[in-house]
């Protein structure tokens, strides 16, 4: 059964209304492939931001549009008709987006919230560790004042529970701030994918998630120790390797312990052979937590043949 040419227009007129996340074309002009041609049908990514098409594979570029043909960008439209198209309920996403540290990336993020079309995104790069979430307390402020002003629900969105909070206190709190400003709130992954309100029954998901959340949180812990504790008994103790090779640390025992070199002479004449210090002397600091290490590991290995003696 084809889709008579009216609704295709139709459909492509609603996808038109936002601009394309994947080949940056404006709103009002259709999508582009990479050889610069009018695309055959919309990029997912772009048709997904319209509600009403999401569960649609695809969405055909209608004929008068060109497909096939050299790409022209036509008038883009008016910020009042570009505006994302409310989620049904009239329901206005505000997205938030969080990562721990500087090394991780949040792109991944920011392209799920915007696909499902939130009005404005705040993001940032914290722990949850840490007691302020400066851009998370904005993005609740932002909502509030958003739900005052258009009289519309407004909900916090988020990838996953976690984005907002780990422990139990911080999932227990959060709730309460969102049901003080009125505020609906939405995860868009997660076994607990939905829009919640936290007036209502919504309540009792932040209970349940704040158990779930320190029981992983819990259970890592115990992984992380018991991994540590394994390792260590294999004798890697973790942290960078040592600058002092084993043939070094062999040289430097026989000057202190035969000839009686102090460490400050021994470090001297020693010279790294590799990383970025590579042809550079040995630090005296350095050389001393070797050779204490292994006056320590002797030492411990004496205590215990003695008593198992």
């Amino acid at each position: 059964m084809t889709t008579p040419q009216s609704e295709l227009v139709a459909s492509a007129l609603a996808v038109e209304r936002h601009a394309c996340p994947r080949c940056a074309a404006p709103a009002g002009s259709p999508c582009r492939t990479n050889n610069g041609t009018v695309a055959p049908a919309y990029h997912t990514a772009r048709h997904i931001l319209v509600p009403s098409l999401r569960d649609g594979l695809a969405v055909r570029t209608p004929r008068d549009r060109g497909p096939g043909r050299k790409w022209e960008q036509r008038p883009e439209l008016p910020p009042d008709q570009a505006a994302a198209v409310p989620s049904p309920g009239g329901m206005i996403r505000i997205g938030y987006a969080r990562c721990s540290t500087r090394g991780q990336t949040l792109d991944a993020q920011l392209d799920a919230l915007g696909a499902a079309g939130c009005r404005r995104v705040f993001s940032e790069k914290v722990s949850t560790r840490e007691k302020s979430l400066p851009q998370r307390e904005a993005a609740v402020d932002f909502a509030a004042e958003l739900q005052e002003a258009t009289g519309q629900r407004v909900a916090l969105t988020v990838t996953a529970l976690d984005r907002v909070g780990r422990d139990s206190d911080e999932l227990t709190a959060f709730p309460k701030m969102l049901e003080q400003r009125g505020l609906m709130f939405e995860m868009l992954g997660g076994m607990l994918a939905g829009a919640y309100d936290p007036r209502g029954a919504g309540r009792l998901l932040f209970a349940v998630a704040a158990a779930i959340a320190e029981g992983v949180r819990e259970g890592i812990r115990e992984k992380t120790l018991d991994g540590l504790d394994t390792a260590a008994r294999k004798g890697n103790h973790g942290g960078r390797p040592s600058v002092v090779t084993e043939d070094m640390l062999a040289i430097a025992l026989h000057r202190r312990d035969v000839k009686g070199d102090s460490v400050t002479e021994i470090a001297k004449t020693m010279v790294q052979a590799g990383g970025k210090n590579a042809g550079k002397a040995v630090s005296r600091s350095a050389l001393y937590e070797a050779l204490k290490a292994y006056d320590e590991q002797r030492k411990a290995a004496a205590t215990e043949e003695v008593a198992g003696r």
